[in-house]
């Protein structure tokens, strides 16, 4: 493997497959199109040119802000092969947001995906010093920006200098002088104070990582991926993207999360990166869709995943007897080959990261014939740190480390890991980097964890006060709850969403101002209870949140809450004598209060 920089990379899988290989397919009009290594390096080495002749030079920051497709790999290979930083944003964050994180990083310019993200950055564009130029990658746009062009206008300005030959010679030089140490990408992922901070990832610390994945995995040319999960979150960019590029193989850029289904059918994925909540949604309806049919069919369904289980669990033990092996062969033919058949692929396997992976649906997963391996990691750390082993599987651990990194328990639980994928750290922030990564290198994930017998990673627990939604999304709760906070009718709030769908909140109410409002609007009560309970209270306080939240982006806003009887206090034991709300004892004690909000009792 010949390369140490994203530009090597690309030249490398050129000069290997020309035209005779496809990395890429994408919809068009719903029609799946297709891209060789000869289109993508032209049309990469185009816009690259296009974007120098803008004045973008090396070390300049540039934003991509834009759903998945073939547009945001030739922006990212572009910026990459000219040695400027990409600084890739989910499309779902605020305008305040992404005002926030280009200023930080001082961008210069702006790619965007269409009419809807091209509008946020012209409502802040401003109100940011250093931004120049927009460019959005869709053709049909109205703006009378001067600044704002297309992105096919940027390439055709870029095809027009010189010769091809002569263009390709300028971009070749440009990529000669990226070094594998010189920054890549700085990824915006949250903090606990509330402003995200920037993590700087160099070539070297994402194409040591892609290296690793792949030789762990044993990726190929043969295997054909789907990828749905977005660009700008590290893990896909890494396994859905860097990886399966690296490896020669094909990959299919799903339409949306919603055409996944179909998307699968279509495209007969052997990989597919995902988070465990897909998986558990489609664990949910085949067992919901078994449980409908009834009868017969709801027998043999639940008697063929009952072997299903107990020949996972003794093939993990190596432990399997004929008579079970001759059982679950039966069990395969009656009911998991028909579930594989709907869902339209035989052979595909897993790769989940992003949140933990319960160990009943990554049992269930391995029982219907599907491969699962899990991964755990952190922007911070390119992402991966460990992946679970094929001939060493054990449900409920993460894997092993990574052939070039390495894994410790501190003291006090803590999960260190050290590699040539750790971060250079954290953009304008040196404070914050040195308590990330100590002298000798090794940064402080904050997860607690054990090294089990088989000699993988598990995790017990976070120590860092950062929630992981089950769709992978880092949350921080305190400034989401201070700013709910900042309601006259909210005393105290505590945020639930940690490795949930989706945010909920517990809240104490300002009993005084909740008084005033039940005089207002006459409210009849005789104690908080009724005042909790009242329909047209809970109407307010939830017009009031909506109003408080409106800037943040939607897998940060409160979607359900409750109101308490009772504030939290020391005499309770739900608060710490600094104060601070005792999040666990707060969510034991009202349990039942939580899973409701969640629909679960």
């Amino acid at each position: 493997m010949n390369y140490r920089t994203i530009p090597e990379l690309l030249i490398y899988l050129h000069e290997k497959y020309g035209s005779t290989s496809t990395p890429f397919k994408f919809k068009i009009d719903g029609v799946w199109e297709h891209i060789n290594h000869d289109e993508l390096r032209e049309k990469v080495e185009n816009f690259a040119l296009g974007l120098l002749n803008l004045g973008i030079k090396s070390g300049d920051r540039i934003g991509i802000v834009s759903e998945n497709r073939v547009e945001w790999i030739i922006s990212d290979l572009a910026i990459a092969s000219i040695g400027a930083i990409s600084v890739p944003l989910f499309t779902t964050l605020t305008a305040k947001q992404e005002e926030f994180i280009f200023n930080d990083c001082q961008a210069v310019g702006v790619i965007v995906s269409n009419t809807f993200q091209l509008a946020k950055v012209v409502e802040v564009k401003t109100s940011i010093p250093s931004l120049r130029h927009i460019i959005i990658m869709n053709e049909q746009f109205e703006s009378h920006d001067i600044n704002v062009k297309s992105m096919k206008y940027i390439s055709d300005r870029g095809s027009e200098i010189r010769t091809p030959q002569q263009r390709r010679e300028i971009i070749l030089e440009y990529s000669a002088k990226v070094n594998p140490d010189d920054l890549l990408t700085v990824i915006y992922t949250s903090g606990t104070t509330g402003n995200p901070k920037g993590v700087m990832l160099t070539h070297n610390n994402m194409v040591s990582n892609a290296i690793a994945s792949k030789q762990t995995t044993k990726f190929d040319e043969s295997d054909v991926f789907l990828s749905y999960l977005p660009f700008c979150h590290s893990f896909e960019r890494i396994a859905g993207y860097y990886v399966a590029f690296s490896s020669g193989a094909t990959v299919y850029i799903a339409e949306s999360i919603d055409a996944v289904a179909g998307n699968i059918k279509e495209a007969k994925p052997t990989f597919m990166s995902t988070v465990p909540k897909l998986m558990e949604m489609v664990r949910k309806k085949i067992i919901s869709a078994a449980d409908n049919d009834g009868g017969a069919k709801q027998k043999i369904f639940h008697w063929a995943l009952d072997t299903g289980l107990k020949y996972v669990h003794a093939k993990l033990d190596n432990n399997v007897s004929f008579f079970l092996q001759t059982k679950y062969k039966l069990a395969d033919s009656l009911v998991f080959s028909k579930i594989r058949e709907k869902i339209g692929c035989e052979k595909l396997c897993f790769v989940s990261g992003g949140a933990a992976l319960a160990a009943e649906v990554f049992e269930f997963f391995l029982a219907i014939g599907y491969g699962v391996l899990e991964g755990y990691g952190l922007t911070e750390s390119s992402p991966a740190l460990t992946i679970t082993r094929v001939e060493n599987l054990e449900p409920g651990t993460v894997g092993m480390p990574l052939g070039n990194v390495e894994i410790k328990i501190a003291e006090d639980g803590e999960i260190l890991a050290r590699g040539p994928n750790i971060m250079k750290g954290y953009w304008n922030d040196e404070r914050a980097t040195m308590e990330a990564i100590d002298e000798d290198g090794w940064l402080y994930t904050g997860d607690i964890g054990i090294i089990t017998e088989k000699g993988n990673l598990k995790i017990t627990d976070r120590k860092k006060n950062i929630f992981v939604s089950s769709g992978g999304k880092n949350i921080a709760p305190q400034p989401i709850e201070n700013l709910l906070t900042q309601s006259a009718f909210i005393e105290q709030c505590i945020l639930i969403g940690d490795r949930r769908e989706f945010n909920t909140a517990l809240i104490t109410p300002d009993f005084g101002e909740l008084q005033k409002l039940a005089k207002n609007v006459g409210i009849n009560f005789e104690n908080p209870t009724e005042l909790i309970a009242n329909d047209k209270i809970i109407k307010v306080i939830k017009d009031d949140i909506d109003r408080l939240q409106k800037d943040l982006a939607k897998f940060e806003r409160v979607r359900k809450f409750k109101l308490l009887s009772e504030p939290f206090t020391i005499e309770s034991g739900l608060l710490t004598p600094k104060m601070s709300i005792r999040r666990h004892v707060v969510e034991k004690k009202y349990n039942d209060l939580i899973e409701q909000m969640y629909g679960i009792k």
